[in-house]
């Protein structure tokens, strides 16, 4: 079986809900609505970089997100 869905960025990712799998440019995972969760909370380093989800079957990208905080000098979560 492979995975469904890809969390990916151009730039290393960091969140520690990746439960210690350290900074990569991509996740594979089963359910959507686990990879947007991740995506969501996450962020790219450095910072402001987006990151997607991608259903890999089709390449459609079911999710996105920019740290829109990037750059303000706020390190609030």
């Amino acid at each position: 079986m492979s995975a469904t869905y890809r969390v990916e960025s151009a730039h290393p990712i960091i969140s520690p809900l990746w439960f210690g799998l350290g900074a990569a440019r991509f996740h594979l995972l089963f359910d959507r609505a686990l990879a947007v969760v991740l995506a969501a909370k996450s962020r790219t380093f450095p910072a402001g970089h987006e990151i997607r989800v991608v259903h890999v079957p089709t390449g459609e990208v079911v999710f996105r997100k920019t740290d829109a905080s990037a750059g303000n000098g706020s390190e609030d979560l």
